[in-house]
């Protein structure tokens, strides 16, 4: 995992981040945004600015041995400084986006009102709102409605009756669907949250329970009176919940629905790049799921191509967003095809972009490309480098990671172990992963017969093995269809691995035989 720039008590320092996130233009503005006034140009933060610009990491000793300030006065300075940071970063144009253009006309018609320029502030205040209106953003509208209506209180008109009327209209209309938007993201959030949290259902009773949720949490609506934003987040809610139940053909019915809106109003797309990647990202996760890899194909292509397109925004946590997607999504075409082989560079260029400073990606986010990592290795048959990449994962000491995630590490490090020829770690390793499970509640039929095999191993002569591997392939075929046992192989393949033992092939060519019937 990347560097974490750290103070030293440990805790990242959020000025220094900011100041390391900035580009050469973005920091040469920021001087010339602080120059504007000659009394500036010395100014103990633009001091503090340049010595933090030059520091490696975080020592709060040698700025204090600069002179610059005091260790009173430091947590001020600091706060100043990170003020003017992010003003300088507002006025440059590549920060200007619609809502902040809307936001700025609304602050322009605050102050012609506060002036008593009620004519002039109402009509930047309908130019505003025309904006705010086309571009989907009805929380903006909402405030510039109220503002209007106060206005509307002082300067008289003889058309004050029709207006007032129509600005009372406008109001409960654009109040009701803020309302419905709010309802719709918050159920998505925390169907979202479910997902990070603990993956998908287990059992009937953690459906119920989900779809209870679901169902309760669900407003009424009448889906041809919805605008883009209401649509979009209903289709975000939607798809949160059929990947919580595991029904990846209504995951593809809902991110197919959610791209094409976006494919239905282009405009969107640079208005709301963010919601368009995920919504691609979302598509093309679903299509991995189905086994659909003509489809699958087409689209990673797609979203490959929006990378370099000149009319898309350009922005850090884009890039970051889009060596996300695509690079998991390579991983997956590899999975999805059997493809084991010369993916030493396309693994160099991920972990390059994990310690990038350029690309902020979060722990969950790592961990999942680590385990992708592990398994390729795997099917690489290159088991000592495998359990190299699942120990950054079972090491990680905090559970807000996934915890499907970090179960089916241990169970993958546990055959890899196996594999490597590390028996004399299997016992404190079969121990240690049942604990965990236990810890967890997450042990299933399949996980049970995986520990119970590896835990049986040292009895099993050799010229039994092939019969034992039989053997437990038979009880965990009976799981690959079931509602939640399946599950373990979305994450773990452990039936192809069984078949190369039993038919005595490299575990990368079952896949890809697998691969290649399912593209027939």
């Amino acid at each position: 995992m990347r560097k974490i720039i750290t103070t030293l008590n440990g805790e990242s320092d959020s000025l220094f981040v900011l100041i390391k996130s900035l580009s050469k233009s973005e920091k040469r503005q920021f001087k010339l945004y602080v120059g504007r006034l000659g009394g500036n140009t010395d100014a103990k933060f633009l001091l503090l600015f340049d010595h933090m610009d030059k520091m490696k990491t975080y020592d709060e000793t040698s700025i204090l041995k600069t002179g610059i300030v005091t260790k009173t006065q430091l947590s001020n300075l600091k706060a100043h400084l990170y003020k003017q940071l992010l003003i300088s970063l507002r006025l440059t144009p590549s920060h200007q986006n619609i809502r902040m253009q809307i936001r700025e006309q609304l602050d322009f018609a605050t102050i012609l009102y506060q002036k008593g320029l009620y004519k002039q502030s109402l009509k930047t205040l309908d130019k505003a709102k025309t904006m705010a209106i086309e571009n989907e953003e009805k929380n903006i509208a909402y405030e510039i409605v109220e503002l209007e209506k106060l206005i509307e209180t002082q300067y008289i008109t003889r058309s004050i009756e029709t207006r007032a009327e129509a600005l009372a209209i406008q109001s409960k209309a654009l109040s009701e669907q803020n309302v419905l938007t709010s309802k719709l993201s918050n159920l998505s959030l925390q169907l979202y949250g479910m997902m990070l949290k603990t993956g998908y259902v287990k059992s009937d009773k953690e459906k119920r329970e989900v779809t209870d949720y679901f169902d309760a949490h669900m407003p009424s609506y009448e889906l041809e009176k919805l605008g883009f934003r209401e649509k979009l987040w209903l289709y975000k809610a939607h798809l949160w919940y059929s990947f919580l139940i595991q029904d990846f053909l209504s995951c593809y019915k809902y991110s197919e629905r959610w791209v094409r809106l976006f494919d239905e109003q282009p405009a969107m797309i640079t208005r709301n790049p963010v919601f368009y990647l995920k919504g691609q990202h979302y598509l093309l996760e679903s299509l991995f799921y189905l086994k659909h890899n003509s489809k699958f194909n087409k689209a990673l292509k797609h979203l490959e191509s929006v990378k370099d397109h000149p009319k898309f925004p350009k922005a850090d946590n884009l890039d970051t967003l889009l060596f996300l997607y695509i690079y998991s999504n390579r991983l997956n075409k590899r999975f999805m095809i059997g493809d084991f082989a010369n993916f030493e560079t396309l693994v160099k260029e991920i972990v390059d972009g994990i310690k990038s400073p350029k690309y902020r990606i979060d722990e969950h986010h790592v961990m999942v490309f680590y385990y992708k990592i592990a398994s390729l290795y795997f099917g690489a048959e290159n088991y000592t480098k495998c359990i190299e990449y699942l120990a950054k994962i079972i090491n990680v000491k905090s559970l807000k990671t996934r915890e499907d995630l970090m179960c089916f590490a241990r169970l993958l490090n546990l055959i890899a172990h196996y594999e490597a020829g590390k028996d004399y770690h299997l016992e404190s390793l079969l121990l240690s992963t049942y604990k965990f499970l236990i810890k967890m509640n997450d042990l299933h039929e399949v996980q049970r017969a995986i520990i119970g095999f590896v835990r049986g191993l040292g009895d099993i002569y050799p010229h039994e093995l092939k019969k034992e591997f039989k053997k437990l392939h038979a009880q965990l075929k009976v799981y690959e269809d079931d509602p939640y046992e399946k599950r373990a192989f979305l994450y773990l393949d452990v039936l192809s691995w069984l078949e190369s033992k039993i038919e005595n092939k490299p575990v990368a060519d079952v896949i890809k035989a697998k691969a290649k019937g399912l593209m027939r």
